[in-house]
């Protein structure tokens, strides 16, 4: 059943609240992948608060008029970490072998296919922040290390003076000095 007039003016709207919402936005070539590879992209861009959608592109036009879009064009939202869903939008259209990125924004920043997929290759913010940790950590567990040595080496000492103080014990016992 076609939309009425309403309904494709509150579907402009619904994108233009996404548009302004989200911190990255990519458009791709959907043609030719199933419904269950576009159902399993979606729950895994939702995981990382990514949405993927279809919508006429004279819809996603009237919402974003600098879009100069052909084909059958989907949309990926990515309203919190800009780069997680990228990264799965690409992995996902390159494993099947279907479809492509075509443009996108990154903020107010106008991306093209080849700058999508530098982005795709750059780690996650978990994964620069699990590298922080890494980097901050690693002087701390120095620090550790050395400490230990130093109550490690007065062990060994405190064990060599109990074995002398045992022998001279022996010795005593036995009558010598």
């Amino acid at each position: 059943m076609a939309k009425t007039r309403q309904q494709k003016e509150e579907t402009v709207q619904i994108i233009a609240d996404k548009l302004k919402k989200a911190k990255a936005v990519v458009f791709a070539d959907y043609k030719g992948m199933t419904m269950k590879q576009l159902s399993d992209l979606r729950d895994k861009l939702r995981e990382v608060q990514g949405e993927f959608t279809i919508t006429k592109n004279t819809l996603l036009k009237r919402a974003l008029p600098e879009a100069d879009l052909d084909g059958p064009t989907a949309t990926l939202f990515a309203y919190d970490d800009e780069i997680s869903p990228i990264k799965i939008l690409v992995k996902a259209l390159k494993d099947a072998a279907i479809g492509s990125v075509k443009t996108g924004f990154l903020g107010k920043m106008a991306l093209d296919e080849a700058k999508i997929l530098r982005l795709a290759l750059l780690p996650t913010k978990d994964e620069l922040r699990g590298k922080i940790v890494g980097v901050l950590v690693a002087p701390l567990q120095g620090i550790v290390s050395v400490l230990q040595g130093n109550l490690r080496n007065l062990v060994y000492v405190v064990r060599e003076l109990r074995s002398v103080y045992a022998l001279n014990q022996i010795k005593i016992a036995k009558g010598g000095v």
